[in-house]
């Protein structure tokens, strides 16, 4: 899927203000990209897209890369892993994460089986089968793409439920001391 939201699909909002124009570039990232890169996906000036990824680094959302004389910025993508697995702890109970899992494990499951293949790696291979239709095409096409996100999502569940526990402890005591300081 292409970076840029433009690419994507999506036209920027008239109501959007530069700053939240350059916010969504930035958080779309998927590689280090340059000023003049976010500036123009952003629709924005360069001083303040400037202005802006300095802001980003300052709070930690993005990094500053240096390749070679150019400065790229890119997501800090630990902090937006551990964000997202956060969410799905904080938006889903341990057994809506379970049934999710086993969705997930279902459809892979199918497909392994319709296709008779172990992986979405052995199921792209079948697409150089001459015998296939351009419609069987487009269907491998789109069952790969969503096998993959199929994977990325069961690992982040997967770490949801590891680490649900700890984070149901950290919040109870966050809870517990903000209890006490009211007394």
């Amino acid at each position: 899927m292409p970076e840029s939201s433009r690419d994507g699909g999506r036209s920027w909002s008239e109501s959007m203000s530069a700053r939240d124009r350059i916010r969504a570039v930035a958080e779309t990232l998927r590689e280090p990209r340059s000023i003049n890169w976010i500036s123009e996906q952003g629709d924005a000036a360069w001083s303040t897209t400037n202005e802006e990824l300095q802001a980003l680094v300052e709070q930690g959302q993005l990094r500053r890369v240096e390749a070679g004389e150019t400065t790229r910025y890119q997501p800090d993508y630990t902090r937006l892993l551990f964000e997202e697995i956060r969410m799905l702890i904080e938006e889903n109970t341990r057994e809506e994460l379970r049934n999710e899992l086993a969705a997930i494990t279902e459809e892979i499951e199918e497909w392994q089986a319709t296709y008779d293949v172990e992986t979405w790696e052995e199921l792209e291979q079948s697409l150089a089968d001459g015998d296939l239709t351009s419609d069987e095409l487009h269907e491998r096409r789109d069952v790969i793409t969503r096998w993959e996100e199929n994977l990325e999502d069961r690992h982040l569940v997967k770490h949801a439920l590891a680490l649900y526990s700890d984070v149901e402890a950290a919040r109870e005591q966050r809870i517990d001391v903000a209890g006490r300081g009211t007394n």
